[in-house]
């Protein structure tokens, strides 16, 4: 059962945006601070909270008025805390905003005016800013034939992914069997199996910007791959295609 630290209802948001966190006390004020700027103003905010053992929940009570859950539990992994998240949303479209990286003040803006305006859809991309180690770019729209061969195909998971609720419902939370890559595995079900229907902001309709050095950085390369190939071994993809995928990435990776 999740016990809530805050606990403040709002009626029928239209967005639910989650962030999940643990020991994170330098980065989760500016997360919070970008959240809690929003221009559009019809959202819930839910914080999941992994038990931290640092000053992260201090932190996070510094703005217990503009926050509507703060749960603080232990849990089997970031992929547990995001289905907790959801679990216990009451949003339209979900989005997640882990710590560390930051939505700009139009981000709701952009992406509640395409929903509005395209009631058949069922996730929209945004155009986000990526912090890597050595670089920043980019990355705007989806390219739905990439996700064939590519998981890297779109924006990204966290502040540029916006799911309707619904379709995450009937789809199918994240398959906490995955590690890593769960939110690789949403998307080929989403998109792939379920055919659902998505659109992107334009390219200077930046949403929000992703912090470099996240959960999935920390990963070893060969986890990554061995994961990403069980996830398309698992949604029965031609195994011919599959080969050819995991060879070519090993290929690639031999030669960077």
């Amino acid at each position: 059962m999740t016990r809530f630290i805050i606990k403040r209802n709002k009626r029928n948001p239209f967005f639910s945006i989650i962030t999940v966190v643990k020991n994170d006390e330098k980065n989760i004020s500016r997360t919070i601070k970008s959240i809690i700027s929003q221009k559009f103003k019809n959202f819930e905010y839910i914080i999941i909270d992994g038990r931290s053992e640092d000053e992260t929940i201090r932190e996070i009570k510094k703005y217990k008025k503009k926050i509507n859950l703060l749960s603080s539990d232990k849990d089997d992994g970031i992929y547990y805390a995001m289905n907790r998240g959801v679990n216990i949303s009451k949003g339209k479209v979900l989005v997640f905003v882990n710590s560390g990286d930051k939505l700009n003040k139009n981000a709701l803006k952009y992406v509640e005016k395409i929903f509005s305006s395209k009631k058949d859809i069922d996730f929209v991309f945004g155009t986000v800013k990526r912090h890597y180690t050595k670089k920043t770019i980019l990355k705007h729209g989806f390219n739905i034939k990439r996700l064939v061969y590519n998981f890297d195909f779109a924006t990204s998971h966290s502040v540029g992914f916006y799911l309707k609720k619904k379709a995450f419902m009937e789809i199918g939370k994240f398959n906490t069997s995955y590690k890593c890559s769960a939110d690789y595995d949403l998307y080929y079900r989403l998109i792939l199996n379920h055919k659902k229907k998505g659109e992107s902001t334009k390219k200077n309709e930046v949403v929000g910007e992703v912090a470099a050095g996240g959960y999935s950085s920390s990963v070893p390369f060969i986890n990554h791959l061995l994961e990403e190939t069980r996830i398309r071994v698992n949604n029965k993809q031609n195994f011919i295609i599959v080969f050819l995928i995991f060879l070519n990435a090993i290929i690639k990776n031999i030669f960077k």
